[in-house]
């Protein structure tokens, strides 16, 4: 699998600019099943791993 690309990541800006945008929603729930998402997340040092979950977490609204 190639490199993902989650931090340049378009839609992801969307949702964290507005997580109710209809980008920013897509965005969120192709997240909680993207393999390539699981694999950048488990890629990142544990430190922002835990700040990007904590961020994105399921259910959570955007604080951005």
């Amino acid at each position: 699998m190639a490199k993902p690309h989650c931090a340049d990541c378009r839609f992801r800006a969307k949702y964290d600019a507005d997580s109710q945008s209809l980008l920013g929603r897509i965005w969120r729930w192709h997240a909680s099943w993207c393999p390539g998402w699981k694999a950048y997340l488990l890629s990142l040092p544990e430190e922002e791993r835990a700040a990007l979950t904590d961020r994105y977490a399921p259910g959570r609204k955007s604080s951005v």
